[in-house]
């Protein structure tokens, strides 16, 4: 409608009916779509990638940590079997070693130390400890606490506990538990095993 025809109509006058071609124009005109519609798909596309990333990096952390769990788990029964290798009488710790070794607080404060060895009742002892590794006996079989490293590179704490008990009507046994610890951070337990050795062994 033109200026002139819409004088003395009031505002009305001047609005343009909602069908006319000028907005249908309007309404079809697809311009500034393709950039918002870009920016909506790397919006997209980088949640998904943060969501693949945040999926492979949690899957990479318990990877380690089975791999480690692995590991410590071959180191302690490493261990044990260097016991069940050698005779009962030869399963005991050198007196240098196991006073180092109650020095430390991760190793007292460990549950088997606590209620079986730090004021043992009867039936429980402590086994007595020698001068000298016995003849014959891996040196870390004498050691109640050492470092190693596993089959995977990594530093290892390989800590072991022994005292004595005996079951009812049974003979006197030497209790042994391995347990193998993060050394970067002792409060990580990665393994715990347990055995008992009998006089049958041989002295």
């Amino acid at each position: 409608m033109s200026l002139g025809r819409a004088i003395g109509r009031g505002v009305e006058g001047l609005k343009r009916d909602a069908d006319s071609r000028g907005v249908h124009l309007r309404a079809r005109d697809q311009s500034g779509f393709g950039m918002l519609e870009l920016l909506m798909a790397m919006v997209m596309l980088n949640v998904g990638i943060l969501a693949i990333v945040a999926a492979f990096s949690s899957g990479n952390s318990a990877l380690a940590r089975a791999n480690r769990i692995s590991t410590a788990g071959a180191l302690a029964n490493k261990q044990m079997e260097v016991y069940r290798g050698i005779k009962y009488d030869n399963i005991v710790f050198t007196t240098t070693e196991w006073n180092s070794a109650i020095a430390d607080s991760t190793y007292t404060n460990d549950t088997v130390y606590q209620q079986n060895m730090l004021s043992p009742t009867a039936p429980k002892a402590l086994v007595g400890t020698v001068t000298n590794c016995p003849a014959n006996v891996p040196a870390n079989a004498c050691d109640p606490s050492y470092t190693t490293t596993g089959a995977d590179h990594r530093s290892y704490r390989v800590d072991t506990y022994l005292y004595y008990d005996t079951p009812s009507f049974g003979n006197q046994l030497r209790t042994v538990t391995v347990v193998v610890r993060n050394p970067a951070d002792l409060t990580r337990t990665y393994s715990r095993v347990t055995s008992t050795f009998d006089p049958s062994t041989g002295a």
